[in-house]
């Protein structure tokens, strides 16, 4: 049972709190994290600026929180691996080669979608 709550699981206030440090603890040690949060802010200010359309903002929003939501799955991932496997092993290096390699590709396709979205909005500005 968790203290204080008189049930087997956290209050769902307790639950947003443990969510919430959570994201701060991976902000101030993760530079990962703090680069995608900045990417998100540029990603939002190139939409503000070429005036995207509601479902493209949906794009760029839904892309956004999927990088960052990969990221931060990929913190605790390597930081699990870590307190499991303090030496390397390679079964070890695999899963966090693995996901690594899955923020990256949420990554990849997220700027696949911001250069649809953007160029189709520079060529609708400029026409």
């Amino acid at each position: 049972m968790m203290p204080g709550t008189g049930q087997g699981h956290p209050s769902f206030r307790r639950s947003f709190l443990f969510a919430l440090q959570g994201f701060r603890t991976a902000l101030a040690t993760e530079r990962n994290i703090k680069v995608m949060l900045g990417c998100a802010g540029l990603a939002i200010a190139l939409g503000l600026a070429l005036r995207i359309d509601a479902l493209s903002w949906v794009a760029v929003l839904l892309c956004c929180g999927m990088v960052i939501s990969f990221e931060l799955v990929n913190t605790a991932i390597e930081t699990v691996v870590d307190l499991v496997s303090p030496e390397f092993h390679p079964l070890a290096g695999r899963a966090k080669d693995a996901a690594a390699a899955a923020s990256w590709f949420m990554s990849f396709a997220s700027v696949l979608v911001g250069c649809i979205v953007y160029l189709r909005a520079l060529v609708a500005l400029l026409s």
